[in-house]
């Protein structure tokens, strides 16, 4: 991979960082063979991102040539917006407080080297500065207003002259750590063709994705020439050093998963889950209505507001079962079976959401989940019932969860009539990786209860059929989108 640092001036850039060539912003904006260079990394370090300025050029350009800017042109428009100022320091507030509090000035600038700064003290607030603004260098400044209150009142980017000497060392470990990119600064063993982000914690109780199975998409990753690092929500800033990004989390609007998946796609890699999908996957709501528009059969539903709740028993029946629209994992998911547990039920549910979901009791022993990559059937499964449960979940205290049996199937072995069901209904919500969640009811139906944006793909439970393939699909769909879009390779 080729690694530039383009500046106004090379003869006046102050640092060597081994491996990294510098160049004139002129002969990168214009010459053909820094255009033509299949994958580069650029760090942008002009004095000035301002709309139609160089440095805005230098980073427009290289994302239309498939290489990795930093800062990226969203992050250079970030810069300037006075809002996008006033959301981090929301964000951040409590953590600027707790940081600086112990100041007796109420002046105080950070300087923040991809991500760190020199004193240990400020870790954790230069982590999420560089997590809202990733630009290589940057100055944040504070002010405490009379209440006593600190406040973030500007950032804005550094230029290599603006590093003082005392910091020189550690610039210039920072800047060669970041081009080595991996979590503990060692050089990476070969020249990947991309490089791919796994979002996944070992402490989510809730993770779609099992340690194994991490494991395994790792390795799937590095058959096919993909270098894949598995980062955290604290890895926010580091988003633009990858071609990809795959979530292996459980996913939410207004959570950091769902704001991972705008920056990763508004920075130009390919994405799973992509935000359209996860706002289409994340709401019930939606799902019901798109599926009575596209005729897919699901349970009996009925919208509720406080309007027409009157009417549930009467057009679902009891019992019946309610759902919170953005619950996951059987969260938010209640079943009433009298008019006394409906009301109760609706009086909590519609206290946090204007809308919610009523849907008809439709036991079973299994439902099917149906896994899906870019409209094809990845694997197959019958989820079972929790023991002494009517979900394949028995919530209880974190990581106490009781879980039904999942019995991976051949998908050849799925009936006809419920694997086209569960394509058509992942058809409407994108091309992505979808599970399909379907029931065969007594009376002969098969209905689709949901489609998730962030299937299960554990080790040993989804891939007991198929093995490694699974994985190796995955990595295959990452390849040939990137490919696809000439991105950076």
């Amino acid at each position: 991979m080729h690694r530039l640092i383009v500046v106004e001036r090379p003869d006046r850039w102050p640092f060597e960082i081994q491996g990294v060539e510098v160049v004139s912003a002129r002969e990168y904006l214009t010459a053909a063979r820094l255009a033509d260079v299949p994958r580069a990394t650029v760090l942008n370090f002009c004095r000035s991102y301002a709309k139609n300025t160089t440095g805005y050029y230098v980073s427009l350009l290289a994302a239309a040539r498939g290489h990795r800017p930093l800062p990226s042109v969203t992050t250079v428009q970030s810069l300037s917006v006075d809002s996008v100022v006033r959301v981090a320091a929301d964000d951040l507030g409590d953590l600027v407080q707790s940081s600086l509090e112990p100041l007796r000035s109420d002046d105080f600038e950070l300087s923040v080297y991809f991500g760190r700064n020199v004193a240990k003290r400020y870790a954790k607030l230069s982590r999420a500065l560089y997590g809202h603004f990733p630009v290589p260098y940057l100055r944040a400044r504070f002010r405490r207003d009379p209440d006593g209150v600190w406040q973030l009142t500007g950032v804005r980017a550094l230029s290599a002259s603006d590093v003082p000497e005392a910091h020189r060392d550690f610039v210039i470990e920072t800047t060669t750590r970041f081009f080595r990119h991996g979590r503990d600064g060692s050089p990476k063993r070969k020249d990947w063709r991309y490089d791919l982000a796994i979002l996944w914690s070992e402490d989510d109780p809730q993770a779609p994705s099992n340690a194994g199975a991490i494991k395994k998409l790792v390795k799937a990753a590095e058959r096919i020439g993909i270098k894949a690092d598995v980062i955290e929500p604290d890895d926010y800033g580091r988003l633009e050093i990858y071609d990809a990004l795959f979530i292996r989390e459980t996913t939410h609007i207004g959570h950091h998963t769902h704001r991972f998946a705008m920056r990763a796609e508004a920075a130009g890699l390919v994405v799973i889950d992509d935000p359209e999908s996860i706002v289409r996957c994340t709401n019930k709501v939606y799902q019901a209505e798109l599926f009575a528009r596209h005729g897919i059969t699901a349970p009996e539903t009925l919208v509720v507001h406080e309007g027409n709740r009157a009417t549930v028993a009467d057009v679902i029946g009891l019992p019946c079962v309610l759902k919170d629209p953005t619950g996951a994992f059987s969260s938010g998911v209640t079943k009433a079976a009298t008019q006394e547990e409906l009301s109760a039920a609706l009086d909590q549910l519609l206290e946090d959401s204007e809308l919610v979901i009523a849907q008809e009791w439709t036991p079973s022993a299994f439902d099917w989940r149906v896994g899906i990559l870019e409209g094809q059937p990845l694997f197959a499964a019958r989820y079972h019932m929790a023991r002494g449960h009517w979900q394949i979940v028995r919530q209880g205290a974190p990581k106490s969860w009781r879980y039904g049996k999942v019995e991976a199937v051949p998908v050849e072995e799925v009936p006809g009539h419920v694997l086209d069901l569960a394509l058509r209904a992942a058809g409407l919500i994108g091309d992505g990786l979808y599970g399909v969640d379907l029931k065969e009811l007594d009376d002969g139906r098969v209905v689709v209860t949901e489609v998730n944006d962030n299937p299960n793909l554990d080790s040993g439970e989804e891939d007991r059929v198929v093995g490694d393939a699974l994985y190796d699909a995955v990595m295959d769909f990452f390849a040939r989108r990137l490919e696809a879009r000439g991105a950076r390779g």
